[in-house]
């Protein structure tokens, strides 16, 4: 009997070794993606402080406060909702940018300017833009929905010390800055470690590293440190964030443009 179960427990191991042979690169690329996407969804609302930090090449360097809150949609077909508010310094607080990710459609997306109290409409074609003058575009702020991408698996490789399985993600929504990213999943808690955007021209534009990852209520998994470096220009982002906060109350209302003004 216990030889018998030896071999079932080696068939089924070979089973599913097998089946994983079977994959094709995009599927199993869309499956490290959804893994990932997995560990980000359930939590409602979400709230949290972080300080953005500028960094010329000369090493000259700015630090704005900000929050970030977030609305989950639950069907995956539709984007999550979240609204920017920047504190400090002066020449920009009380600036805040809403957005609903949408997922083959243009997101749509809002910048309240209190200097001119007017709400204004961010254009599809401007999405490839740099958001308050930082290394990241408009469209990096709505990217994270797994709908918005075409995977295929490249290799697994080592990083760091870290393995991880890379992935060739394609744009599939329309006037994206980017004719393609490789995302680095780290293969031990499927989460994503590194950003390579390639701009339309296949150049490597920027590199966006992810930091101190954190776990919340045993499964939702958050990085502290967000590191984004711009390789033609020499110039970087860094996000640093606090605690966050879920179940926050929050409503639909308080994600329409009209809100924007009662920040």
């Amino acid at each position: 009997m216990l030889r018998m179960t030896s071999y079932a427990l080696a068939f089924t191991a070979l089973l599913g070794a097998t089946s994983a042979l079977a994959q094709t690169a995009q599927e199993r690329g869309f499956a490290i993606a959804e893994k990932a996407a997995d560990h980000d969804t359930g939590y409602g609302t979400s709230r949290v402080m972080l300080t953005m930090t500028l960094t010329t090449p000369a090493g000259q360097s700015t630090t704005r406060e900000l929050r970030i809150d977030t609305f989950e949609r639950p069907d995956r077909d539709e984007g999550d909702m979240s609204v920017t508010v920047f504190f400090s310094p002066r020449d920009i607080e009380g600036t805040a940018l809403l957005s609903h990710a949408e997922i083959l459609e243009p997101d749509d997306q809002w910048l309240w300017l209190p200097a001119l109290n007017r709400v204004r409409r961010i254009s599809s074609a401007n999405k490839s833009g740099p958001f308050v003058g930082s290394e990241f575009a408009f469209e990096d702020l709505t990217a994270g929905e797994l709908g918005k991408f075409d995977y295929t698996y490249l290799e697994t490789t080592t990083v760091g010390g870290m393995e991880m399985d890379v992935l060739e993600c394609l744009p599939n929504y329309d006037r994206s800055g980017y004719s393609k990213i490789h995302c680095f999943h780290d293969t031990d808690i499927g989460q994503i470690r590194q950003l390579e955007f390639f701009d339309r021209g296949g150049q490597l534009l920027k590199t966006l590293t992810f930091e101190e990852y954190r776990q919340y209520d045993g499964r939702i998994w958050r990085a502290h440190r967000q590191i984004m470096v711009n390789h033609l220009t020499g110039r970087q982002t860094v996000l640093e964030f606090g605690d966050f906060e879920f179940g926050i109350d929050l409503d639909e209302r308080d994600f329409e443009p009209e809100a924007l003004e009662l920040l």
